[in-house]
């Protein structure tokens, strides 16, 4: 059996369980990004994040764009 890194997240340092080997099991995989919202993301973070702060960043970015 494969066991999974704990790691913080990169934003808020909540103790989360990677799965980056299992991309579909993680949890960072319910969260549906655009790429233009990974892009947005990806130029002030390189790590993994939780997927609240995943949905916050989501959020943000919608809103700096003008998007509903």
């Amino acid at each position: 059996m494969i066991k999974h890194e704990i790691i913080a997240c990169e934003r808020c340092g909540k103790s989360i369980e990677c799965k980056a080997n299992a991309y579909t099991k993680c949890q960072c995989s319910g969260v549906q990004l655009t790429l233009n919202e990974v892009q947005y993301i990806s130029e002030n973070f390189e790590g993994c994040m939780c997927a609240d702060c995943l949905r916050a960043l989501q959020v943000e970015y919608r809103e700096v764009m003008g998007i509903a």
